[in-house]
């Protein structure tokens, strides 16, 4: 991974968990459900819409079971009890949308003899703002861990890439002392093969006056010859 790729996505993961330095507020809002207004309680959080409710389900689908309805994004659940809020069963009914800030889980929830409300029902409206900010914090961590995975992924692939570059860099470092090696070899072999030339140069010259001292032995032996010739004859 080059650095400036590794920069950007630390300064992301920066960025990120500063974004979480945010609280998840939580107010109170009525809902049309089904073309029927009701008052509710909704939290609000920075993260995925799609995620957001994927967990959400999965959290209802978990502490209430088979009694959770999902019709058209629509959560219902009727005789449940959520000891954080009630020890008494109420009914729930619950919706999440992705807003322009992130997503938003809305609930109404029916105690039985009032509907939950910051005025009527101040304790069990406190417990259910905790019990969503709970949840709220919760996605944060989850998506902070995941940020410090991928984030550590990209500091392990930056430091394996820095070791492959210390590590190319060595290697180009011995090739350079190899061919430091053979130039000093070649220079060798040239000032040899100088020696060798001067050494076949004067044999050559050697040779001519070898060649110069055979002819003149081949003149004087016919002189010799001329003389032997020229004693017969005269043999009478």
């Amino acid at each position: 991974m080059k650095r400036g790729v590794l920069l950007s996505l630390l300064l992301v993961f920066v960025l990120s968990v500063t974004s979480y330095a945010q609280k998840s507020p939580v107010d109170e809002t009525d809902m049309a459900i089904k073309g029927i207004p009701r008052k509710g309680q909704r939290v609000s959080v920075q993260l995925d819409s799609k995620r957001v409710e994927d967990s959400w389900k999965k959290k209802l689908d978990a502490e209430f079971g088979s009694k959770v309805k999902s019709d058209k994004g629509i959560y219902t659940m009727d005789g449940v009890v959520i000891e954080a809020i009630a020890k008494t069963p109420v009914r729930v009914i619950s919706k999440v949308d992705a807003v322009p800030t992130g997503t938003t889980i809305w609930w109404s929830i029916d105690l039985g003899n009032a509907y939950l409300s910051k005025d009527a029902t101040p304790v069990q409206w406190k417990s259910a703002e905790g019990y969503l900010k709970d949840f709220a914090r919760m996605l944060y961590r989850e998506d902070l861990a995941i940020q410090v995975s991928e984030a550590e992924k990209g500091l392990m692939s930056s430091q394996n890439n820095h070791n492959a570059v210390i590590a190319k860099g060595d290697a180009i470092k011995k090739d350079i002392e190899k061919n430091k090696a053979k130039k000093a070899e070649i220079q060798q072999q040239l000032a040899q093969n100088a020696a060798e030339l001067l050494q076949y140069n004067n044999m050559v010259d050697m040779n001519l006056k070898e060649q110069e001292a055979a002819r003149a032995d081949i003149v004087n032996m016919r002189v010799a010859l001329e003389a032997v010739k020229e004693r017969m004859n005269k043999i009478e």
